[in-house]
């Protein structure tokens, strides 16, 4: 009993410790925020490294889920015979939440886990530390240029992969399932609302900064040797995916929950 309550109270603590750092963290990543000076060059090439070079495995993604969901609900819809609700649902939901949620976990999987084995690298190899002494805040430098980054085109890449996970829609609603092709367009376009496409675009915003900081936070808490880096890139992935499921739903919460 007494081991026990006291593993419960060693977990515990190392969970306020975590969420501690964690905050610090954040509070020190926003202040620099703020603050010059700015490095333009490493926030464009984290631009490109964040967005353009995710866009392949966002596009492919949204377009096999677009079609995945139109068969789903075409084939749970005819058992009510209402094919027809196909195109508005499957833009619907694309928008809404398959969009935002597969598109940030796509790039969780590809960006947070790259941000953490680099900075976990530099921090191995103490090029960290060599920064530090060069009189350049590694926060600054290495950690705002990939926030900004995804906090500005993970929204894009969400838009992106809204449109072409539509589009995979209503390849499959025009070839498979034999929908006039005005019919599927004039059905999609007219149960969307501005709200829904706004609404998925803020969620893409939030999951990109969660994605950055749980990259960038575990990489600089990488430990030594190989096996820390390892740790740092497995530890930033599920992280980041996992609170990306845990935002959605609070966001989701907040803007259809009347």
């Amino acid at each position: 009993m007494i081991g026990f309550t006291a593993n419960t109270g060693r977990i515990f603590l190392s969970l306020c410790s975590f969420i501690g750092q964690l905050f610090i963290f954040c509070i020190r990543v926003f202040v620099n925020i703020l603050t010059p000076p700015f490095f333009m060059k490493a926030l464009f090439s984290s631009i490109v490294q964040i967005g353009w070079l995710s866009l392949p495995v966002v596009g492919i993604t949204s377009f096999f889920t677009g079609g995945a969901l139109a068969l789903q609900i075409y084939a749970g819809g005819a058992r009510f015979n209402a094919e027809e609700v196909v195109p508005s649902i499957v833009a619907i939901g694309m928008v809404r939440e398959l969009g935002p949620v597969l598109g940030g976990l796509m790039v969780a999987a590809r960006v947070a886990s790259s941000i953490a084995a680099e900075i976990g690298t530099m921090k191995v190899t103490e090029q960290i530390d060599a920064l530090s002494t060069l009189s350049t805040d590694p926060i600054k430098y290495l950690v705002v240029p990939r926030l900004i980054a995804a906090f500005l085109t993970v929204p894009i890449l969400v838009g992106v992969g809204d449109s072409i996970g539509i589009l995979g829609g209503y390849f499959v609603g025009v070839t498979r399932l034999e929908f006039n092709n005005a019919t599927y367009l004039i059905n999609s376009i007219n149960y969307l609302e501005i709200w829904d496409i706004i609404s998925g675009l803020v969620k893409g915003a939030v999951f990109g900064s969660i994605i950055a900081l749980m990259g960038c936070f575990f990489g600089m808490r990488c430990e030594k040797g190989a096996r820390g880096v390892g740790q740092a890139t497995k530890s930033a992935v599920v992280s980041a995916s996992v609170l990306i499921l845990a935002a959605n739903y609070f966001l989701t919460a907040a803007f259809f929950s009347s």
